[in-house]
């Protein structure tokens, strides 16, 4: 099979009996539709592991919602005058310029704290995910043989397929299978992407911390 690109990699979290699925799978032609991304959510491996993180950082996660919920008190005000003044008769739109971007400064901050704070949460999903991704080509290889496929399509390049064409459910218990557990827990300077401590740390996401002015 073709094998997959860095890319579609990075974008990711009992094996069907091959008699039984064979004659209506003979209808497709040797296609199957997967989403990779729910293989590896929906995989043991993954939900274990990401109980586990929930328990291990409690306290940076506690922390981010605490820092969280205190940031969108603080900003509260200033998003309810700024949409007052916007809504005001011949607003003064340079004063709401100003207002906006005032705004989004404090969020931006906002945003780069709580990133540093989760960021230890952020590494160890980051590692779970990898282990995992790094099992999701053989896995589906063996996938395809027992169900002899030739193709395999995400589904968003579908716009409609048999039931019989679905194979997610096969690859998720391929992945438990062959990866029923992986480490929680990133070696010394691990990164992701195989990266060593000093290069570009994963980006942080954590939520906004208040709701976007609308307009300006």
């Amino acid at each position: 099979m073709r094998s997959f690109t860095k890319a579609a990699l990075a974008a990711l979290v009992t094996v069907s009996s091959v008699s039984a699925a064979a004659p209506a799978f003979a209808q497709v032609a040797g296609l199957g539709v997967v989403d990779l991304q729910e293989a590896v959510r929906r995989s043991n491996a993954f939900t274990t592991a990401m109980t586990q993180i929930q328990t291990t950082y409690k306290a940076q996660i506690d922390q981010a919602n605490t820092r969280r919920n205190a940031i969108q008190t603080e900003l509260k005000p200033q998003v309810d005058a700024f949409e007052a003044a916007r809504r005001a008769p011949n607003a003064n739109q340079q004063a709401l310029q100003t207002q906006y971007q005032g705004i989004q400064q404090r969020e931006q901050a906002a945003q780069q704290e709580l990133g540093r704070i989760l960021a230890p949460v952020q590494l160890a999903q980051a590692y779970v995910n990898e282990q995992i991704v790094r099992q999701l080509e053989p896995a589906l290889d063996r996938v395809m043989t027992a169900r002899r496929l030739s193709v395999i399509l995400p589904p968003d390049a579908t716009v409609k397929s048999l039931p019989a064409a679905q194979v997610t459910n096969d690859l998720i218990a391929e992945l438990n299978r062959s990866v029923p557990s992986v480490q929680t827990t990133p070696p010394a300077g691990w990164q992701p992407g195989g990266q060593q401590q000093g290069a570009a740390a994963p980006a942080a996401a954590p939520a906004a911390p208040a709701a976007k002015p609308r307009g300006r």
